[in-house]
């Protein structure tokens, strides 16, 4: 249900169960989360790192049944934002439909997000009487204001494509069929570069 793809620099990690909209197990937080830590174990290899999803939804969030078995409180969600956030390289959520809940902190944790028309962001928290994961509400509002985060977080907000890339959640819009084109555009300079030039330099940008 994890896809991971290897060419020029780039791994491309592709959530796969769209028939179930990306909802997300433990299984596979925990093989996100070992392919994060080998990237950042793997700077020559690694020198970008993309995520997006199959099918019109990049994620729901965690699987609901999983989710009320104890995956909601799990530490793997802050083990694979963390290792995302810690990754020397480049790092980008190519989102080709709607974030929800817990997979806003992968997204969250990448250095760009860049979405197709349409995709929403939500986190509903709130609603299912779950607290965000540790990390989430710093980098939400690091992006979009603390009153912006409040409102995604207290209320529910789902954020249009529009909204989201006018508070700076998301940083670019592209179209479905050169989402991934357009996310490997991005990455250019930086596999072109030495990973430690490309490191110095995003190690400047707090």
């Amino acid at each position: 249900m994890i896809d991971l793809d290897k060419q020029g620099g780039i791994w491309t990690v592709t959530l796969n169960r769209p028939d179930k909209a990306n909802a997300l197990t433990e299984g596979m937080l925990t093989r996100l989360a070992d392919i994060a830590e080998e990237a950042g174990r793997s700077p020559q290899d690694a020198r970008a790192l993309i995520l997006t999803g199959a099918g019109k939804v990049f994620s729901a969030g965690a699987d609901l049944d999983a989710a009320r078995a104890g995956l909601a409180t799990s530490p793997v969600w802050e083990r694979l934002s963390g290792a995302i956030a810690a990754l020397p390289c480049l790092t980008i959520a190519a989102l080709n439909g709607t974030v929800a809940g817990g997979a806003m902190g992968m997204a969250l944790a990448c250095d760009l997000r860049i979405a197709v028309p349409g995709a929403k962001a939500f986190y509903p928290v709130m609603k299912l009487g779950f607290l965000p994961q540790p990390s989430d509400p710093a980098r939400l509002a690091a992006l979009v204001g603390p009153a912006r985060a409040k409102l995604v977080l207290l209320t529910g907000a789902r954020i249009d494509s529009e909204t989201a890339h006018h508070w700076g959640l998301f940083d670019q819009i592209a179209a479905p069929e050169t989402l991934l084109e357009e996310a490997r555009a991005l990455a250019d300079h930086a596999i072109g570069a030495t990973p430690d030039h490309a490191a110095a330099i995003k190690a400047l940008i707090p």
